[in-house]
């Protein structure tokens, strides 16, 4: 049945289109929450001419920096509702659980970015706590969604299924880029419209159509032949057949000691960091380092995310060919250093900008994907499992959980950094921090080398 697999794709991809909105429409916010006129002319206007009531920040640098805050406050809200998320996911109906997320950050989302517009509503207190809602809501998606593929697919090739089907995030980012750039002309809450109201739709169709494992489809099977029988035969008595015992869900303690999902963990965080200020700050960086406009800096950044889509496939497939993943994780990232200080020095020309990023998204984002999904799935169906417990979601949460708290960091650090020193110095840092994913992960690497070299060695022996 494919039905569970496309409801997934689309449950992500509307999420990350209304996750997207808000670093597309940046610098339409910032410009909303400044001063209108911050030029020499100013002081020819009276007070309050210059200083209008719902201008939050007396200039960009404050805007950005509360930008960067925000960010941050997402990304540690959304990272403490993956620990609890991927546990919660574990113990009740996955389907309710997807539902509740998707609907309920579309709905702070619309009064996040709209109706706080509509009402000329503008408070820093307000929107912190409506970020806070919006990480701890947008939490619960991705543990459910990766447990619920990985009850539909088996180990076999789920390096290149798992790839193929984690650019639902990058195809998401690239219709929110475009839904962005498609209504900004009218205002930045027409974005925030647009893409919620997408989303709580989405939502809806989830809770009426989704099955999370193929045990539903046989429970569905088995209950419409049961009826069918006692139609046929009311006047024989029915014998109940005991239940078969659902696996049972491990703890929080017992999924984060597994083998592998610390150093994972680790990398991830430092590699999150680094995708997730792409994902962020990149419209904003084109549009305020290269003077072009925020359209199309939005249409721009998708190269990033076309990158990402065919890295995380090409490098899932090899990891599946090889039967290891360290050796292309680790092989991709240190290219994505190269990669970085390429895009960094980039011309002020959007052709070029645009190879240079999918350059750096397929060494980037491909990882990034691959750790989110397939390895996560790896993890929570290996061996130290032996197939009697339930650990997918709470050690996808896990995950992606910490890669969140290093990102939810990172998110500050960068406005912090660009505001002090520039923006070749946030490369720089990205360029570190590419470098301690790969460090995390080393002790892996090896493992599996030294794992393929004694398997070549035990064949070359039968031969």
């Amino acid at each position: 049945d494919a039905t569970p697999p496309l409801l997934c794709v689309s449950s992500y991809v509307l999420l990350h289109a209304s996750r997207k909105t808000f670093s597309n429409v940046k610098v339409s916010i910032s410009a909303q929450w400044t001063p209108s006129l911050q030029n020499e002319s100013a002081a020819a206007f009276s007070p309050s001419e210059t200083w209008e009531d719902n201008r939050l920040f007396a200039d960009e640098k404050q805007a950005t920096l509360f930008l960067g805050a925000l960010d941050s406050i997402f990304l540690f809200s959304y990272a403490v509702g993956l620990y609890l998320s991927g546990v919660i996911g574990d113990r009740f109906n996955l389907r309710y659980v997807l539902c509740v997320g998707l609907c309920g950050s579309a709905a702070v989302e619309f009064v996040f970015g709209t109706l706080t517009e509509w009402l000329q509503l503008y408070n820093v207190y307000l929107y912190c706590v409506l970020w806070v809602l919006n990480g701890l809501l947008q939490s619960a998606v991705w543990p459910c969604v990766v447990a619920v593929m990985g009850n539909w697919f088996g180990k076999t090739g789920r390096g290149f299924v798992f790839g193929l089907w984690s650019a639902c995030a990058s195809v998401g980012n690239i219709l929110g880029a475009f839904l962005a750039s498609s209504v900004l002309k009218y205002g930045y809450e027409y974005a925030f419209l647009v893409t919620s109201v997408v989303q709580f739709a989405g939502g809806v169709v989830v809770f009426f159509g989704l099955l999370t494992s193929p045990k539903e489809v046989g429970e569905e099977f088995a209950l419409e032949r049961g009826s069918c029988e006692r139609r046929e035969q009311p006047g024989q008595q029915q014998q109940d057949e005991p239940e078969a015992q659902s696996p049972r869900a491990i703890s929080f303690c017992q999924a984060f000691c597994l083998p592998g999902v610390l150093p994972y963990s680790l990398a991830y965080a430092c590699l999150k960091l680094v995708n997730y200020s792409f994902f962020f700050w990149l419209p904003f960086y084109l549009s305020n380092n290269y003077k072009w406009k925020e359209a199309e800096a939005d249409r721009l950044s998708v190269w990033y995310d076309v990158g990402g889509i065919i890295g995380g496939t090409v490098q899932g497939l090899v990891s599946d060919f090889m039967g290891k993943r360290a050796p292309v994780l680790a092989f991709s990232l240190v290219l994505a250093m190269g990669a970085l200080v390429g895009y960094s020095r980039s011309p002020d020309d959007q052709v070029i900008n645009a190879v240079l990023l999918a350059t750096t998204g397929f060494f980037i984002g491909g990882p990034s994907n691959m750790i989110s999904s397939a390895i996560s799935a790896d993890l929570g169906r290996q061996e130290a499992l032996r197939g009697s417990q339930e650990a997918l979601a709470t050690v996808t949460g896990i995950v992606d959980g910490t890669g969140s708290i290093g990102a939810a960091g990172g998110q500050y650090l960068v406005s912090l950094i660009e505001s002090k020193l520039g923006w070749m110095s946030v490369f720089y840092f990205f360029i570190v921090m590419t470098g301690g994913s790969v460090a995390f992960i080393s002790p892996l690497l090896f493992k599996e080398l030294r794992a393929m070299w004694r398997e070549r060695r035990a064949l070359r022996r039968q031969l």
